[in-house]
């Protein structure tokens, strides 16, 4: 059914979507569906902090060039200067709405809140609040949006598509309800703010990962995906096989953790000089690395020289949650493991958030900006969050008017599969994915997961045509398709950079590179 007609939709409720929300109320009313748990989606997760040029003792050359040196080459340097720049003002917005971030006390600080370090950083740039930093921007955010009476909070509804008409334009979104019917929200615009891909892979740092939905949602409407090879893993998740995944914020290293192996000696001072606080796929590559050269399964996080005030003072939601899962980081090493984290590719978009197709606009992770290139740098996330949804804002507030052409039609059918099903198909991909599109790639395992992918969409493409009554069908099938254009996308580049690493091309193949672009339509030659 119609479910009304809606000025600005916004699809994803974490700190895109809802700064986004805030900054266009004031000129149009918005719609944000959701998710009814705060646990889903990424931002809440966020431990770090949030990466800007705040210190005098800093400056705006100093971010990007440390940028451009993570993403190795493959960064759009108009992008990454525009996102520095515009980092202090949205900042400062964020102070504005009451966001806690922690203090500094020292009479020596040259800036009044507290500001950490991360890998490829060159300075102390990381503004927090304590280790649970998206907790306190979500929550500052979501109490301003409730208040606000042009924004319409939705969580009784899942988004499956994107409703598009004969002229290309995106004109709304397809959901359906906890019961399986559809409703179609019509919308003058709609912006994508839901998240990346890393549920595409079996382990990750996030208990209810994306699957990458939204950038398939975008792909069907003719959408432009870009640099999709770039998955990247942090490399420190907590190891617990009997537990969900959590998070070792990259900030534990900035304030002096050092990583060891199974025999208690360090590693990374040998392969890079930054050692702890080089970027994150250097130190992904080298925990990978000596996982298999000495069988173990994890290697260990040791911040037990920084004394346990010190831990508590900096790190207190990691202490609090280790100590729940029986590990006193202040006497003993983290176990820790590389998992999925962060989808440095997604829906190609300009500097306003506009995807190639009118009226569709993508911010957050599910946007691929030129920001990040082939590494995105820590705390440069939420940076990217913060800033795209303002620029989309800017441009939302002074949109012409909508198209009225004819609406292509939509899927149809009451198809389902048994939830033991989906499980099943779900995890044979993760299996394929994370078994040879994760850390290291080589050509003879990506044209294995190429073919076993390929052969698992045709034995549910017969039931996929009517997919539109089941919401877990429909993540299913937009994964699923994600995954052969991200097997796509790794194997057409030549070369190993950044996130993607494959030994059977080991060298950067060329001193200009560009970003990977494709598009659905792609698939069948894939």
């Amino acid at each position: 059914m119609t479910d009304g007609k809606h000025d600005v939709l916004i699809i994803g409720g974490g700190v895109a979507g809802l700064v986004l929300a805030l900054e266009v109320a004031d000129r149009r009313r918005v719609t944000l569906l959701r998710p009814a748990s705060d646990d889903q989606g990424a931002s809440r997760w966020a431990q770090g902090g949030i990466a800007a040029v705040l210190s005098p003792l800093d400056d705006f050359d100093a971010h990007v060039a440390d940028t451009l040196v993570a993403g190795d080459g493959l960064c759009d340097e108009r992008a990454v200067r525009f996102t520095v720049e515009q980092g202090p003002a949205a900042i400062e917005w964020l102070l504005s709405l009451g966001v806690p971030f922690t203090p500094d006390p020292s009479p020596e600080a040259a800036y009044p809140y507290h500001l950490t370090r991360e890998g490829g950083h060159g300075a102390r740039r990381i503004i927090h609040a304590d280790d649970a930093t998206g907790r306190a921007v979500v929550d500052t955010l979501m109490a301003h949006a409730l208040a606000h009476p042009n924004i319409a909070l939705r969580d009784d509804l899942t988004a499956i598509g994107l409703i598009g008409d004969v002229d290309g334009h995106c004109r709304g979104v397809r959901c359906l309800d906890a019961g399986g019917d559809r409703h179609d929200l019509s919308a003058e615009d709609t912006v994508l703010a839901t998240g990346g891909a890393s549920g595409l892979y079996r382990h990750t740092t996030s208990p209810r990962p994306a699957c990458g939905e939204g950038m398939m949602m975008a792909a069907e409407l003719g959408a432009e995906l870009m640099n999709l090879e770039f998955q990247q893993f942090h490399p420190t998740c907590l190891y617990d096989p009997d537990g969900p995944p959590f998070l070792i914020s990259e900030a534990v290293r900035g304030e002096g953790g050092l990583l060891l192996n199974a025999a208690g000696e360090r590693f990374m001072p040998a392969l890079d000089p930054r050692a702890e606080l080089a970027p994150r796929d250097i130190v992904a590559r080298a925990i990978d690395a000596e996982m298999q050269r000495t069988g173990r399964d994890h290697v260990f996080l040791d911040i037990r020289h920084l004394g346990e005030a010190a831990i508590r003072h900096h790190f207190p939601t990691i202490h609090a949650h280790c100590a729940s899962r029986g590990l006193d980081i202040s006497r003993a090493p983290i176990p820790v493991v590389p998992a999925a984290h962060y989808s440095c590719g997604g829906v190609a978009t300009d500097l306003d958030g506009a995807t190639t197709v009118p009226r569709l606009h993508a911010i957050g992770e599910v946007a691929c900006t030129g920001l990040h290139g082939a590494n995105r740098m820590a705390s440069n996330s939420l940076l990217e969050c913060l800033v795209f949804a303002r620029s989309c804002a800017r441009r939302l507030c002074h949109a012409a008017p909508a198209s009225t052409a004819p609406l292509l039609p939509g899927p149809h059918g009451s198809d389902r599969l048994p939830a033991a099903a989906i499980a099943e198909a779900f995890e044979a991909m993760r299996g394929v994915m994370s078994a040879r599109v994760a850390i290291v790639r080589r050509d003879a395992g990506l044209a294995e997961a190429a073919d076993r992918l390929a052969r698992l969409q045709a034995e549910l493409a017969p039931r996929m045509s009517r997919a539109a009554t089941d919401a877990e069908l429909a993540s299913l099938w937009h994964a699923l398709r994600l995954a052969r254009l991200t097997v796509a996308s790794a194997r057409a580049r030549r070369e190993s950079r950044g996130l993607h690493y494959n030994p059977d091309c080991p060298a950067h193949g060329d001193p200009a590179p560009r970003p990977s672009r494709i598009r659905l339509s792609d698939l069948d030659e894939a």
